[in-house]
């Protein structure tokens, strides 16, 4: 029973993952999100090529496409189905799963984002006050500079260390797990990691819509 229980949210969490939201709000424009901008399946491409209203309900899709296999999903398995054993270990696997999901999904031939949004709201479901110290770094290192990328490495890092200060105590399982998922992160930033050394990485303009690449 406990091990279906496991391997049923596991299963549903990826495929949750998977659902490429930035992919099928930009379809419904006639646009393939693939073609333009950065070409990545997320919400700040959507931003870019849609606008901010549209690209903030990606974002709004991707973050609860994390907070849901990792908060909902345990709950519902030990209230609903029995399950006798760690919420917070299975909340990881699912947002594991879900965040896999996202960056390799089964619909899209295993080419999806980078995670950003979907990680948050994994991170708001297992450990909430290290997702409150991500977000934090995120906006002091984005509202100055407009790099979407260097915010979230930069929110990425922060979260791997807050999580070893914080949640140490409770074993080294779950800051272990925070700091493979924000390594994670980072290396899906490694082109974004080149762009900004060579200062060629482009910035959000809010009043700016891309063009589709030929």
């Amino acid at each position: 029973m406990q091990i279906g229980v496991v391997a049923s949210l596991s299963v549903f969490s990826y495929l949750l993952g998977s659902l490429p939201t930035a992919f099928l709000v930009a379809k419904a424009h006639g646009i393939d999100i693939r073609t333009v901008g950065s070409g990545n399946v997320g919400a700040t491409n959507v931003f870019r090529a849609l606008g901010k209203w549209w690209g903030l309900l990606t974002f709004a899709a991707d973050l609860m496409k994390g907070f849901i296999p990792a908060m909902v999903f345990p709950l519902m398995a030990c209230r609903c189905w029995g399950y006798e054993g760690k919420a917070v270990y299975l909340g990881l696997v699912c947002a594991a799963l879900a965040i896999a999901g996202h960056n390799w999904p089964i619909f899209l031939g295993f080419k999806g984002g980078k995670g950003v949004a979907t990680s948050a709201g994994a991170l708001m479901g297992v450990a909430p006050v290290a997702g409150v110290i991500g977000l934090g770094a995120w906006l002091l290192v984005f509202l100055p500079t407009r790099y979407v990328s260097l915010a979230s490495i930069v929110a990425a890092l922060a979260i791997s260390i807050s999580a070893w200060i914080l949640y140490l105590d409770q074993g080294p399982v779950l800051p272990g797990v925070l700091t493979v998922l924000a390594g994670i992160l980072i290396l899906r930033h490694h082109a974004n990691i080149g762009r900004l050394l060579h200062g060629t990485e482009n910035r959000i303009e809010f009043r700016k819509k891309i063009s589709v690449r030929t």
